[in-house]
């Protein structure tokens, strides 16, 4: 889990943890507080010539083509992180109903989408 903002950036804000993020409407073993919105991060990425051709190289032989599957989980990772630090300049400590989504914006140009809702959670007394 990376992020360009460091502590001591204006724009700096502590990481929810992975375990607080969850594609469901609920946490198990919490309650949702308080609904503070949506959240996202957004990246737009294109590929380089050299990552072009040298995923063209690998089409050549079939089968996992790593260099794009790297550049995707980059990205991913990259549009997670922002969606993370959004929710905590919200005040939220998780994030509920965390989707992706992607669009070519261009040829060779594609917008990678993390999302959800950001909540204050407190530990169910159940």
């Amino acid at each position: 889990m990376s992020s360009s903002a460091r502590p001591g950036d204006a724009s700096y804000a502590p990481m929810l943890p992975h375990n607080m993020v969850t594609t469901a409407f609920t946490l198990d073993g919490y309650r949702i507080v308080r609904n503070l919105g949506l959240v996202r991060g957004i990246i737009v990425r294109s590929r380089s010539i050299l990552g072009t051709i040298g995923a063209g190289l690998q089409t050549l032989v079939g089968g996992n083509i790593t260099l794009l599957t790297n550049l995707c989980e980059q990205t991913r990772e990259h549009a997670f992180d922002l969606m993370l630090q959004h929710a905590a300049e919200l005040g939220a400590n998780a994030v509920v109903g965390m989707r992706y989504d992607a669009t070519e914006v261009m040829q060779g140009v594609t917008e990678v989408l993390a999302y959800g809702t950001a909540v204050y959670v407190e530990k169910s007394s159940s």
